[in-house]
């Protein structure tokens, strides 16, 4: 059975609220063959990380940036998940396989630097992001919370068998 890892920071309800979509997404009744493993960023693990077959990436924008608790993540997991460093310590093309991952981001005014940021260093693993990314401002409504089921499911059916 294929392993789908859900990595989350979701401080506020709002944020949640798209978290539990993204899950519920995964998890549609439609998808089959694929557990789903959820994972709050900061206890997330390289053997999460490796033991999965896909991704999916979750994050406030704080400050310009992603949340610092996914930040925590890639700082834990990295090397040992196949991130890749040239010889001046900055992020490469990562090696080997290319897993499926996706990414959600939600914001109040602004999630550019958020999705930069994490992109600049899943570039660096042996991931290949399988959908568009799910930028979200401000409030979380109906068509938000689509958009993220959406985006769940979509990672997860690449999984399916």
């Amino acid at each position: 059975m294929a392993r789908l890892l859900v990595v989350h920071h979701s401080p506020t309800p709002l944020v949640r609220s798209l978290t539990d979509a993204v899950l519920a997404g995964a998890r549609d009744d439609a998808i089959t063959g694929v557990e789903v493993v959820e994972r709050e960023a900061l206890a997330a693990t390289a053997d999460d990380v490796l033991g999965a077959d896909g991704y999916l990436l979750g994050t406030t924008a704080n400050f310009g940036y992603m949340s610092g608790a996914l930040k925590h993540f890639f700082d834990t997991i990295f090397l040992e998940a196949g991130g890749a460093l040239t010889d001046d310590g900055s992020a490469s093309g990562g090696t080997g396989g290319r897993r499926p991952f996706g990414l959600w981001v939600h914001g109040r005014y602004d999630t550019t630097g958020a999705v930069r940021s994490v992109e600049s260093i899943v570039r660096a693993l042996p991931w290949q992001q399988s959908a568009p990314v799910l930028e979200v401002l401000g409030e979380v409504g109906d068509a938000e919370r689509e958009a993220a089921y959406e985006l769940g499911g979509t990672i997860a059916a690449l999984l399916s068998d």
